[in-house]
């Protein structure tokens, strides 16, 4: 075989774009050039220019690169490891570990360009996820093999939900975790690396890195690696998978990068023409099969929060929940501080939670939505000036606010309290009793941060009846104990 046919010379370099020139047969599209000492430096075939004249985007640093060199032809393309021996491991968009961990053992190496999988196998089936944390599985049900967008800014909980769910996921669903950090500073991949471990639930997941300092064309592939290592666990170990993608942004960001390196026009608001296909063809591969489901939940930045940008359009067309975090109940100790009326899911029809779930969560949005409008009133006025059946309302608000307040599992270490996992039976239940006025005797203190209803102790005096004994009081309890927050 004449080697001289996987060889060829560096023509251009222009940044990360590098143009090549192949007197025999050019690489093929997506295939990877590597040149520089011992092939450090690594291409990716993007577009072939002529008969013998390829262009490429480095996924690593040009440093070092001259017009002249030697380049050579690998005839693979990006490859990522798959295996248990991923598990409890990091890696880069290489699949290099970069943990410190020693060397990979029990993986074969798979392309990172896979096609999504065909309808026929896909289920048709819409399931819910059960998270085992109240406030998403009565309110926002997650679908199984879906895709759930979590919005929210800094150090309202993004990643302590995140890592609950994986924590939630290895113990009540026996599946793998698969983090996918794009664009990320190294310090949050560090940190959460170390919340991995100290919450104990390393070995059932793999995490995959491609860093804010890396060029654009690494970016733009650690996400199809991450997906890679997720396909094996569902297509040839039957798993149900969690990928947790953070930032979504951040890779149409990369693609906007890629694609105005190679010369393409822009489209509007200078995104690449070719954003609404980049970001199919990553998120079509998350899907709900016959052999498995890869369920993902995906942080999205908003650009200014400006809602109608593009890349949060585009982004918006495939997610089938959406989570929004809030400060003012963070500020509030509503943990975890899910703004109950401004997440939705579409999984929340009575199609398919049934009617009894649906009937519930409707009611409980409009006790408070009631609520909320009532505060000003109460901030002004005070909560004697409303009418009885409005002072109802805000203590049956308060109460089912408190009462979506749970433990976590993962913040053990921090406030003492030990972690909760709650059915969606005993969280539908709970939500119940409360708008039925079954705990108006009891204090709202009662009801905070527990897990199933039946752990809200009633604090009676000795020898006073049962909160259940009593006869109903026509006036709620004392102003004192349902002030505005």
């Amino acid at each position: 075989m004449n080697h001289s046919l996987h060889f060829g010379i560096v023509v251009s370099v222009r940044g990360s774009v590098v143009d090549a020139r192949f007197d025999e047969l050019p690489p093929s599209i997506h295939s990877l050039l590597r040149a520089g000492e011992n092939g450090r430096i690594v291409i990716e075939v993007q577009a072939q220019l002529d008969a013998h004249r390829v262009r490429g985007i480095a996924l690593t640093s040009t440093q070092g690169l001259a017009r002249g060199m030697p380049v050579e032809d690998t005839g693979e393309p990006l490859q990522a490891p798959v295996g248990r021996g991923t598990l409890a491991r990091m890696f880069d968009v290489f699949g290099r570990t970069i943990d410190r961990g020693g060397a990979l053992s029990d993986v074969h190496w798979r392309s990172v360009h896979r096609a999504p999988p065909t309808l026929e196998r896909r289920s048709t089936r819409s399931e819910i996820f059960e998270t085992g944390i109240k406030v998403i599985d009565v309110l926002v049900p997650l679908e199984r093999g879906g895709k759930a967008g979590l919005f929210g800014g800094a150090g309202v909980g993004k990643t302590v939900l995140l890592t609950e769910m994986i924590h939630n996921m290895i113990g009540h669903h026996e599946g793998v975790s698969i983090f996918c950090g794009i664009g990320e500073r190294c310090r949050e991949g560090e940190e959460l690396y170390r919340d991995m471990h100290e919450a104990g639930v390393l070995p059932e997941m793999v995490m995959v890195f491609g860093q804010m300092n890396e060029p654009p064309g690494s970016r733009f592939r650690v996400g199809h690696a991450a997906l890679t290592m997720a396909e094996y666990f569902r297509d040839d170990e039957h798993r149900d998978v969690l990928l947790l993608i953070d930032n979504i942004f951040r890779f149409i960001q990369a693609g906007m990068e890629v694609s105005g390196l190679m010369g393409q026009m822009p489209s509007r608001l200078g995104y690449q023409p070719t954003m609404g296909t980049e970001l199919s063809g990553l998120e079509e591969r998350i899907a709900n099969t016959d052999t498995g489901a890869i369920t993902s939940i995906q942080a999205v930045y908003v650009p200014a929060d400006d809602f109608t940008d593009p890349a949060a359009v585009h982004t918006f067309s495939h997610l089938s929940a959406s989570i929004v975090l809030s400060r003012g109940r963070a500020s509030e100790g509503l943990y975890p501080a899910i703004d109950p009326l401004q997440s939705s899911s579409k999984m929340a029809t009575p199609g398919i939670v049934g009617e009894r779930h649906y009937r519930l969560a409707q009611e409980i949005r409009r006790t408070l939505a009631q609520y909320s409008e009532l505060k000003d009133i109460i901030a002004m006025l005070g909560l004697e000036q409303l009418s009885p059946e409005d002072r109802n309302v805000v203590a049956r608000a308060r109460r089912l606010e408190r009462f979506l307040t749970q433990p976590f599992f993962t913040t053990e270490q921090f406030t003492g309290l030990a972690g909760k996992l709650v059915s969606l039976e005993d969280a539908l239940d709970g939500c119940e009793r409360i708008l039925r006025d079954e705990f108006k005797d009891y204090p709202e203190s009662a009801l905070y941060m527990i897990g199933a209803i039946d752990e809200a102790k009633p604090e009676t005096k000795p020898g006073a009846p049962p909160p259940s004994a009593r006869k109903p009081q026509p006036q709620p309890e004392p102003a004192a104990d349902v002030d505005a927050s």
